[in-house]
């Protein structure tokens, strides 16, 4: 078979009448219309980006039609025709693209960057392969809840070289989830070909590998697209399994319209512009003798008409206002925490243990809540915490995954789109860098951009101690300590623990939740046996004291109570925070103003580390209370090593003694 007869159009309209044929073609011409549009408001300054789809909206059409209502789609760049057929009001949609509060991002991300539960559609982000992921956390609610429905996601040839389509597929076909991953083999990646972003003929040849069933479709042809997803979609919702979908076609205009397509051979475009689906559609309905001139103009009056509303509409609405409070309250899923006050009998826990009765106790709490991780089913994760969690509460709520931690990040959020809970554990705080993305440009910014929350806590074993070497010993929480949008939570005693891990898990916010390993089975004291929370966000005064203020978390708070314990003539005051953000300025403040003298400890290393940050604040705000310069007392500016005398020497503990007396004698 050439090139071109793979290209070639035939149309079958069986099992289409001519009233939807009709409908099909008024939903597929709407989207080139708005094309046109936007071509011409382009080069008149009125819009200043457009990825055009051009040529490829029998796809984006057809896959809706395809898919039920209310079965969610993860449409990208040139996905126009989901949004039109999905029948977004367009005034909603061009002020989406001009930056207008009646939008859906309130004009904080642009384009196609957005999601909306009301049409159970989730937007991309510029990195393009997270969203796959978020599908397959959307599937796996369909299948714990047994609702069988199907929900597709799209990437491109290009978006498909990225680790995160891997993880998503095997994670998908792991765990027989009903997801229809879309690729769009438009033959381009901007700018460099398809010869240069893959090996393999087609993708198609990839579905053996995943262990899932592969199929391959004319792309431009619409009644093509739509009988193969419907019958797709049927079949999963019977029997959930994903499948690969890959749609033949090409990219008429560039990437986005400002790089051009210089780069393209010669007569390429014109070569494909024989299979144009909307021009083929066309005379295919009139050979039919379904459409008519006279038809076919009057949509095209009616489309026009509808797009010149909305565009007057959008117009029309008043420039975005700055407002800083709206800015910041909107990082966050609107909540206040009523805390669950400790009663009833105590038990004496270890910290492993709190951890332990937090996470039992919230999965009986929460019908909905999922825990997710590597070898946290049976074998109960590395550290024993779900031990006995799988006879209790079941393999589809205790799930073990594969060695994809920004796959199963990116699934426990789409359980939050799906209206679930998720707990994911990296099995050491390390790891998260392999899913680093999905948490600081997912987790963090979903609700800030469009109204979506994010109800995820992923739990981090963290810390040294134990000489585990560089990739199981970091202290990381500053990575996170950046990112606006973030919860980050850090106990020091099995009391907080529980109590802190039981708030995390109700907050419908994203928590980064950290659990220093060395404190696992090193401390226990006696805590409540029912369930009960802590105040996020607010610290605690460990110890009282009027010479020095020590403020710390973690397992420095035990470094700095050993050193407390045995100071006779010194009057130590020790603030655990607790919570790293939101951070409790107020008690940061207190403290340093009622000694004069601040030691920072933490065990991160000292460059770039939160107490650089909690030294600025108290320079800033309570410098005339201050005796003596803030101190810092840190780890080394090197990578955890591995050799007990060597980690020794690496963490603060043994240094902070050194610096108390310097502040003191200052």
């Amino acid at each position: 078979m050439t090139v071109k007869d793979k290209r070639t159009i035939t149309y079958n309209r069986q099992g289409f009448d001519d009233s939807e044929l009709l409908s099909i073609y008024r939903q597929i011409l709407k989207p080139r219309l708005i094309e046109e549009k936007m071509m011409i408001l382009l080069r008149q300054g009125k819009i200043s980006k457009w990825f055009s789809g051009w040529g490829q909206e029998a796809i984006s059409v057809g896959t809706v039609i395809g898919m039920k209502k209310e079965e969610y789609i993860f449409p990208m760049h040139r996905n126009l025709g989901v949004f039109t057929t999905r029948e977004i009001p367009l005034n909603r949609l061009f002020a989406q693209f001009q930056g207008k509060m009646s939008g859906f991002t309130k004009g904080r991300d642009r384009s196609f960057h957005f999601g909306t539960q009301e049409y159970n559609i989730v937007g991309m982000i510029s990195h393009l392969g997270p969203q796959l992921a978020l599908a397959g956390g959307v599937a796996l609610a369909s299948n714990i809840r047994d609702e069988k429905k199907a929900t597709i996601v799209f990437t491109g040839d290009g978006g498909a070289s990225e680790g995160d389509f891997h993880e998503a597929l095997n994670v998908a076909s792991v765990w027989d989830l009903p997801v229809i991953f879309a690729i769009e083999n438009n033959c381009w990646g901007l700018s460099t070909p398809s010869k240069e972003q893959f090996k393999c003929e087609q993708f198609i040849d990839k579905g053996i590998g995943y262990g899932m069933e592969a199929v391959q479709v004319n792309g431009n042809n619409i009644l093509e697209v739509i009988t193969t997803v419907r019958a797709l979609a049927e079949k999963m919702r019977k029997d959930p399994k994903p499948v690969l979908l890959e749609f033949m076609t090409f990219r008429m205009r560039g990437h986005e319209e400002a790089s051009g397509t210089k780069y393209y051979p010669e007569g390429i475009q014109d070569q494909w512009e024989e299979f144009d689906p909307l021009t083929n559609y066309t005379n295919f309905l009139k050979k039919e003798g379904i459409l008519t001139n006279d038809i076919e103009e009057g949509y095209r009056k009616e489309i026009k008409k509808e797009i010149q509303d909305g565009l007057d509409i959008a117009y029309a609405e008043e420039e975005i206002v700055p407002d800083i409070e709206a800015e910041y309250k909107d990082l966050f899923s609107p909540y206040e925490q009523v805390v669950k006050e400790a009663s009833g009998d105590r038990t004496e826990r270890r910290f492993v243990d709190a951890i332990q009765d937090g996470l039992r106790q919230s999965m009986e709490k929460y019908d909905d809540l999922i825990i997710m991780g590597q070898d946290v089913a049976d074998y109960g994760g590395v550290f024993k915490i779900t031990e006995g969690f799988v006879e209790q509460f079941g393999k589809d709520r205790v799930r073990n995954t594969p060695i994809c931690e920004s796959a199963i990040i990116g699934a426990g959020l789409g359980l939050s789109i799906a209206g679930m809970k998720a707990v994911v554990e990296m099995q050491f705080a390390d790891f998260v860098t392999c899913g680093f993305n999905q948490i600081v440009n997912n987790l963090a910014k979903m609700h800030w951009r469009w109204g979506q929350n994010a109800d995820v806590v992923v739990r981090m074993p963290t810390g040294a101690g134990a000489a585990a070497g560089p990739f199981h010993s970091q202290s990381n929480e500053a990575w996170f300590f950046h990112t606006p949008g973030l919860k980050i939570v850090y106990p020091s005693s099995p009391h907080e623990a529980k109590g802190l891990l039981s708030a995390a898990i109700e907050d419908p916010n994203p928590v980064m939740f950290f659990e220093h390993k060395y404190l696992y089975r090193s401390i226990r004291e006696e805590i409540p046996n029912d369930y009960y929370t802590i105040e996020i966000g607010k610290a605690n005064t460990i110890v009282s004291g009027n010479d020095l203020t020590i403020i710390t978390y973690g397992l420095g708070v035990h470094w700095a109570r050993d050193y407390a314990s045995n100071q006779t003539g010194l009057s130590i005051e020790i603030l655990d925070l607790r919570t790293l953000l939101p951070l409790d300025k107020e008690a940061i403040y207190a403290a340093a103003k009622k000694t004069g003298r601040v030691i920072v400890l933490h065990e991160d290393c000292m460059t770039g580390g939160i107490g650089g940050e909690i030294v600025a604040l108290i320079s800033e705000n309570c410098f005339e209370f201050l005796d003596a310069p803030v101190t810092r007392v840190a780890s080394m500016d090197t990578p955890v090593p591995f050799v007990e005398q060597l980690e020794k020497q690496f963490l603060p503990k043994d240094r902070l003694d050194e610096a108390i007396e310097k502040l003191m004698n200052y």
